[in-house]
């Protein structure tokens, strides 16, 4: 965040969730007035493609039991190197695929639930197994509706602007930096009447009435974008 906001000259910025050392991937950066709006992906689902190391000769067959079982909702401890307090918890793992079994190393492809470890899962299907395991790489490949297929790194946000600023073309930095309502690609979507927003803005419940339309089914207690 501290070099894109050198890069950019902007002097405001923020991201939507570490990144642990050594581990690589998407992350995505709100700049200025997008940082309010950051809020739609704390609670966005993470996938990861992880490799995963085991301290025992591990059977095919077994290893996909194993993660079939570890699919659906789980109880999870945050390991002790976290940000979080050490406290037992449910998370959803929506898919845990194996990608590739060489000898004792396992590349495992995950979508989880926000606030999911992926070293203390990886940790979790060693000792169901009886040979303990541990993470030796994870990347994140996609957060929410962000995937990794639209991420740049910060030598192409550097190049954008360095043409932007000195011939005056900005058709790459258009490419990298979008408009804040990307934010709510994946989310339930309300357009409101315009004889609504002040009154919505200013705290008030938004009743039947001040609705245009609406897309997506979306249930009580979903994160929802008013346009």
């Amino acid at each position: 965040v501290a070099w894109l906001k050198r890069i950019l000259n902007v002097e405001v910025a923020g991201h939507s969730g570490t990144l642990d050392p050594n581990v690589s991937g998407v992350l995505p950066v709100a700049i200025a007035e997008g940082t309010k709006a950051l809020m739609a992906l704390s609670r966005a689902d993470k996938t990861y493609v992880a490799v995963a190391k085991f301290h025992g000769d591990v059977d095919e067959a077994k290893l996909r039991e194993v993660l079939a079982y570890f699919t659906g909702a789980i109880y999870q401890r945050p390991p002790l190197r976290s940000a979080v307090k050490r406290q037992l918890r449910v998370r959803h793992v929506y898919s845990l695929e194996l990608l590739e079994l060489d000898g004792r190393y396992a590349l495992l492809r995950m979508h989880v639930e926000a606030g999911t470890y992926a070293r203390k899962l990886i940790h979790d299907i060693g000792e169901v197994l009886g040979v303990s395991a541990n993470m030796r790489e994870l990347r994140r490949v996609g957060v929410g509706c962000f995937t990794e297929e639209e991420a740049f790194t910060l030598q192409d946000i550097a190049d954008a602007v360095y043409i932007w600023r000195n011939y005056g073309d900005d058709t790459v930095l258009r490419q990298i930096v979008k408009p804040i309502e990307e934010i709510a690609r994946g989310v339930a979507k309300i357009w409101i009447k315009d004889g609504a927003v002040d009154a919505v803005c200013h705290g008030a419940p938004l009743a039947a009435p001040g609705v245009v339309k609406f897309e997506e089914p979306f249930q009580r207690g979903d994160l929802v974008a008013y346009f």
